[in-house]
């Protein structure tokens, strides 16, 4: 591919992006005109729209629900999914409203925290702090209140394919007081964060391929990034794993503690990767049989077996060897 080639690629994707990236702001528009009650009204139409007729990733959902909850029926599952698909729309429109509802001023209309008095012990604490989430609840808001409550966060999460869209998500995002670290080469920032008895936020529940650190997750094997993990023993971080919920209305969200570890405690007994790997995990999974319909069952969670992270090993010994 010549040069010219190249420059034109360049530019039709430049123009893709930001066709995307103009459409996005419209739309959020149109949901900023309409009250919270109507949101979640179009939110159910378009969840049965996207579960009975579009069928969106309906074979992905199906398989991660009959593996998390053998013990339902096929019409209680259902239900789960279809109660997904309305979150998920309810939970953008939100996100889409939070800045300008949600201030410093009338916070305890959109927020109560259950449990949260531990966590923000720890997060006054000199010593730093790791709080573990997933795709559970609002998680955007989680960090998005926590900021605005005067927590400065440091939340550790891949950047956007679309960069005008990465910036107007990371905009938000920052608005608070939360700051945005990319999920590569940002080591040596985090390092440097613990260092100084700062808060990290990160999702446990993203696949790490072969070599991760694999664990149960609903009764399944599961790849676990170790990270997570080595940020807690390394900086004896206490480490709490939770989870913005919603309550029982739209942008009223219900901060939950599932449980807290504190590595300098006498009785802590999880000094090894797979061992707080597989707490956060477990505890992660408590939250989310909490409110299943809140769970992103449309990601793959589950990809391949331990015995891939074998396989490549003895790859790479021969690839060695050769």
């Amino acid at each position: 591919m010549g040069p010219s080639e190249k420059g034109s690629d360049v530019q039709a994707r430049k123009i893709a992006d930001y066709s995307v990236y103009a459409l996005v702001r419209v739309l959020i528009c149109l949901i900023q005109t309409l009250p919270l009650s109507a949101c979640a009204a179009v939110s159910r139409q378009l969840g049965r729209f996207c579960w009975h007729v579009l069928k969106l990733r309906r074979d992905v959902v199906e398989e991660n629900l009959r593996c998390a909850f053998p013990e339902l029926s096929q019409s209680e599952r259902d239900r789960i999914a279809l109660a997904m698909w309305e979150h998920l729309l309810l939970m953008v429109m939100e996100i889409a409203h939070a800045p300008r509802k949600v201030r410093r001023t009338n916070w305890r209309r959109h927020s109560a925290e259950p449990g949260m008095k531990s966590v923000l012990q720890r997060l006054i604490d000199e010593r730093p702090t790791v709080l573990i989430s997933g795709h559970v609840g609002n998680f955007e808001m989680g960090g998005y209140m926590l900021a605005l409550h005067g927590f400065p966060m440091h939340t550790v999460a891949r950047p956007l394919d679309n960069p005008y869209l990465d910036r107007f998500v990371t905009r938000f995002r920052e608005s608070t007081g939360q700051y945005m670290l990319p999920k590569q080469g940002s080591g040596r920032q985090i390092a440097l964060l613990m260092e100084k008895g700062g808060t990290i936020s990160l999702l446990g529940d993203q696949h790490a391929g072969a070599n991760g650190c694999w664990v149960d997750f609903f009764g399944r094997p599961a790849s676990t990034h170790k990270a997570v993990a080595v940020f807690t023993l390394s900086g004896k971080a206490p480490t709490a794993v939770c989870a913005s919920l919603r309550g029982d209305r739209p942008l009223y969200m219900e901060m939950h503690v599932a449980d807290i570890v504190d590595p300098s405690a006498e009785d802590f007994c999880l000094g090894t990767i797979p061992l707080l790997t597989e707490w956060y995990t477990r505890q992660l999974e408590g939250l989310i049989r909490q409110a299943p319909q809140q769970y992103w069952w449309v990601h793959r969670r589950w990809k391949g077996q331990p015995a891939d992270r074998r396989e490549l090993r003895r790859l790479r010994r021969r690839q060695q060897a050769a």
